[in-house]
């Protein structure tokens, strides 16, 4: 059996952890790289002082959203004894909520992702069934709405697709009735995960571009410069969130 798949084997440390993606290389050279061996695979990751940096995709961003090793990335935290984790995803803008170049808090997601992925599947572990109530944590997301120190929406629903392809208009049209802002190939799961072991979660979202067909013509993005500052901005709300 998969020890750290065990939720009464969660110790609370004193460790705090960003899950990130995008542009966030850009900020690892500051950080001590380490490696951590966990029964779903090895895991590399960044340490400063009691925060430890994961970047989702790996360095260099060679991983897809549906090949992401997410239960040994979230087993890794348990085993460094992280208590507080904070995930950041960039995402493509579905309503005005969160307009590219913006950020903010999510507050529901919906999966269409079509994954099943799960630590207690009756494989490794037995089966359970996992309530998805209170998945963001509200005092971890007032902490960072007190470090951003500006006005940041806490409702933001996010949509997750398979990947790595993006999604077609009608798709976006599609998921704009069910009441999705954002979507994105990477939240549910982790949140999924993260719930299932009972760590303290929030999400930070933001946008890099307009989803397919919402303003019309060809899909932009914005700048790869601005993509970076947007996450360094973000990575340093979080960091100063979680210290």
């Amino acid at each position: 059996m998969a020890a750290s798949a065990e939720k009464h084997n969660l110790k609370e440390g004193k460790m705090k952890a960003v899950i990130a993606g995008t542009g966030v290389d850009e900020v690892l050279s500051s950080f001590e790289e380490n490696m951590e061996d966990t029964y779903y695979g090895y895991v590399t990751y960044y340490r400063k002082d009691d925060v430890i940096i994961i970047p989702r995709h790996r360095k260099n961003h060679t991983d897809s959203p549906s090949m992401v090793n997410y239960k040994a990335n979230i087993s890794a935290l348990v085993s460094l004894g992280c208590s507080e984790v904070i995930g950041i995803y960039a995402v493509g803008s579905i309503t005005d909520k969160l307009p590219p170049s913006s950020f903010a808090l999510v507050g529901d997601f919906m999966d269409f992702s079509g994954r099943s992925i799960s630590f207690f599947n009756g494989e490794e572990n037995p089966l359970k069934h996992t309530c998805m109530d209170n998945v963001f944590d509200s005092e971890l997301n007032r902490k960072i709405k007190e470090a951003a120190g500006c006005e940041l929406a806490d409702d933001i629903v996010y949509v997750m697709t398979n990947g790595p392809r993006l999604e077609t208009a009608g798709e976006i049209r599609a998921f704009c009735r069910l009441g999705a802002d954002v979507v994105g190939m990477t939240l549910a799961t982790e949140a999924s995960l993260l719930k299932e072991l009972g760590l303290r979660y929030s999400a930070l979202a933001y946008s890099i571009n307009w989803a397919q067909g919402v303003r019309g013509g060809e899909m932009s993005f914005i700048t790869s410069s601005d993509t970076s500052k947007l996450c360094r901005h973000i990575l340093d709300t979080a960091l100063r969130a979680l210290s």
